[in-house]
């Protein structure tokens, strides 16, 4: 059975315990290092995300965010920078200059009470962090071969890697995953988790967010909110 929200902690989980018959996140990410050869400790380092992102720069949690599954994270950062955006504060990327990550309240649309809910919100941020990670071109035919052969190598089920394989081979389609946004609160999500798959100093990467976020009718001072939120709580992470 495909578990989205499972799936998402692979991609940027912390060090929650995992569900049954599944690794926590910190054993995932010490088996991807093995298996890749070189990753650093911290989600978005190791495991699918760092399949997906290859060779480019990424970002990993830092701090109480670590203690966090993948949902709560990216709720908890959209959620942060949605209240500064409001009280209209200015938006400080700092990790000094941030409270410590809260996560976001329950049964909102950062954080959705049900089950349904929680798998829906899942499968799209999902959705929009492949699309993050293709969004440079550098995963042609031969990219996604190679993870899928790796993926072979992580304990994840076999519903979960048709999932990511069938999002690798679909065309690159942005307001395919600003259409998912069905609140302003789940559009901030979204743009979030892209973010954090995305290297900022690559032009197509910056272009495509740039998008995203008009896609999304995202407002430029809630855009420069949600990139302090997410630097205020990661670290840059590259392979060495």
């Amino acid at each position: 059975m495909f578990d989205a929200k499972s799936l998402l902690d692979h991609f940027i989980g912390g060090q929650q315990q995992a569900g049954p018959g599944r690794q926590n996140s910190g054993d995932l990410l010490q088996q991807a290092t093995q298996t890749l050869g070189g990753f650093g400790g911290g989600a978005l380092t190791g495991g699918l995300a760092g399949l997906l992102l290859g060779s480019k720069g990424g970002r990993k949690l830092a701090g109480n965010a670590l203690t966090y599954g993948g949902l709560a994270v990216a709720g908890a950062l959209a959620y942060r920078a949605y209240q500064n955006y409001q009280a209209g504060k200015a938006a400080t990327p700092a990790a000094s200059a941030q409270p410590p990550l809260l996560p976001p309240p329950a049964d909102t649309p950062f954080n959705p009470a049900s089950e349904a809910g929680q798998q829906a919100l899942g499968r799209n941020l999902l959705r929009a962090m492949i699309a993050a990670a293709k969004s440079d071109g550098h995963i042609d035919a031969a990219e996604q071969g190679t993870i899928f052969a790796q993926m072979d190598k992580l304990n994840v089920s076999a519903e979960d890697k048709a999932f990511v394989m069938d999002e690798l081979r679909k065309p690159l389609d942005v307001d395919a995953v600003a259409g998912a946004a069905r609140t302003p609160e789940e559009a901030a999500e979204l743009y979030t988790v892209s973010l954090m798959a995305i290297d900022v100093d690559n032009p197509a990467e910056r272009a495509y967010l740039s998008l995203l976020a008009a896609r999304l009718e995202l407002d430029e001072k809630l855009v420069a909110h949600l990139h302090a939120s997410v630097e205020g709580a990661t670290q840059p992470a590259r392979i060495s």
